[in-house]
């Protein structure tokens, strides 16, 4: 047994009755392959967001950057104290709202526009005019999503090229 009776019974009823108790092999076999190398690129991608945190932070285009890295985050404090990294998540306010956020996504070449996140490969998407496009603009601002928001999953490419692509998809 690898835990109390209730949490057992717990999962026996919920996860397990649903998803079944076991994966199969070749997917078990691709989960311990990717365990070698997952210290390495979580280090990675940690240290690229944060480079990458702190020069959106000068970009011309983007009004504000939200990263648990940055000292202007709100938790910087509380999150300086609990990571040794702060992960590869980056949210930032393009000005120019849903046109300039469209217009990034469409130049986009390194990344890739993908509304997911944890990939080896840097994703980006931008919310308005992806995700979110059916909603009103009031609607969207409700759900906490500016217009001009953009999310950035990043991966394991050069962090110049990733600059680049990012300064030429975001110049007017």
């Amino acid at each position: 047994m690898v835990g109390s009776r209730a949490l057992i019974d717990r999962a026996r009823t919920g996860a397990l009755r649903y998803l079944g108790g076991t994966i199969s092999p070749f997917n078990a076999w691709l989960i311990m392959l990717g365990m070698h190398t997952y210290p390495l690129r979580v280090e990675r991608q940690s240290q690229s967001a944060l480079e990458l945190a702190r020069w959106l932070e000068d970009h011309p285009a983007v009004e504000w950057v939200r990263y648990p890295g940055l000292e202007s985050h709100p938790q910087y404090a509380i999150a300086r104290k609990q990571m040794r990294a702060y992960g590869g998540m980056i949210c930032f306010e393009l000005r120019g709202g849903v046109e300039a956020g469209a217009r990034m996504m469409n130049r986009i070449k390194v990344a890739t526009l993908a509304v997911s996140l944890g990939h080896t490969k840097t994703l980006v998407c931008h919310a308005a005019s992806t995700t979110h496009s059916t909603l009103s603009a009031a609607e969207r601002q409700a759900a906490g999503v500016s217009d001009g928001l953009v999310r950035l999953s990043v991966g394991l490419e050069d962090l110049e090229d990733l600059m680049q692509d990012l300064d030429q998809a975001m110049r007017e």
